[in-house]
């Protein structure tokens, strides 16, 4: 029997505004090996109105990209982490995903939900 062992698996997670950070992200996990599961819709980086019943199947789409990951990449600019995203690290910590950041979080992020 041929073993193979497959690169780690990242979801991205934050705010859709910050498309140029994901990017960025994306790309330096991608070169270091990593297999990277993204957002395919950057609505407030676009300037999209999505409809709800889309947001609703894009962020049930979205926790199905956390469980087939092995850790969780939060993209946080500044900081910032909103309700949806809190709720993604909350659903992968549920799920006992390893998580990373961006940046540091702390009680001075601009939300004020950062702290731990």
């Amino acid at each position: 029997m041929v073993t193979t062992t497959r690169p780690p698996v990242v979801c991205l997670c934050g705010s859709t505004r910050f498309r140029s950070e994901f990017d960025a992200v994306n790309r330096r996990l991608t070169l270091a090996g990593h297999i990277v599961l993204a957002p395919g819709v950057f609505g407030h980086a676009e300037g999209v109105t999505i409809p709800e019943s889309d947001k609703v199947a894009l962020d049930a789409l979205h926790l199905d990209k956390i469980d087939l990951a092995d850790a969780v990449f939060v993209v946080n600019p500044g900081g910032y982490i909103g309700a949806s995203t809190a709720a993604e690290i909350d659903y992968a910590t549920r799920l006992g995903k390893r998580i990373g950041y961006l940046e540091p979080i702390t009680a001075n992020s601009p939300d004020g939900k950062n702290k731990q």
